[in-house]
């Protein structure tokens, strides 16, 4: 009997995200994908359309952005002194780092544009707002090594990877 997807298995597979417009977001190709189902590596929507589904099934998914990335929310970029950055990290637009916000919770901050001294970051994904259309297809499932379980995501195709 084929394993299927459930939480706490890794799945292993490829997909193609567009935009409604039909811009090609992600897409992984040939190379495959791991994540371990049920622990967020995934956005909801997509994870959902997964669950239960075995290797060789292919799947083809519209996500409103409250199933996908998310509404935009917020005052939206703001402007931060590039001062404010470690000179050893590259900033440009796309690259997404961890902050400790005001009430000490670990926020995620996306860099949108890099003009002069100042980096404009913002709290949304960049693809908050959008309506999704995935294609994917599963790969293969495996059991999620005791290291995958505590680390709480998948470590590559096979599992063994360090930290």
């Amino acid at each position: 009997m084929a394993e299927t997807v459930e939480a706490g298995k890794v799945a292993i597979l490829t997909f193609q995200i567009r935009t409604e417009a039909g811009k090609t977001l992600i897409d992984t190709g040939s190379e495959p994908f791991a994540y371990l189902h049920g622990r967020g590596g995934l956005v909801p929507g997509l994870e959902k359309a997964l669950e239960g589904k075995e290797a060789g099934e292919e799947i083809s998914v519209v996500l409103t952005p409250e199933e996908g990335y998310g509404l935009k929310s917020g005052p939206g970029p703001q402007p931060v002194p590039r001062s404010e950055f470690r000179r050893d990290v590259a900033i440009q637009p796309g690259v997404a780092f961890r902050v400790a916000g005001t009430d000490g919770e670990e926020i995620t901050l996306y860099v949108t544009k890099v003009l002069g001294s100042k980096v404009w970051v913002d709290r949304n994904h960049p693809f908050a707002g959008e309506t999704l259309h995935i294609d994917a297809r599963v790969l293969g499932v495996r059991d999620a090594t005791y290291e995958e379980a505590q680390h709480g995501h998948a470590h590559g195709i096979t599992g063994q990877h360090g930290h």
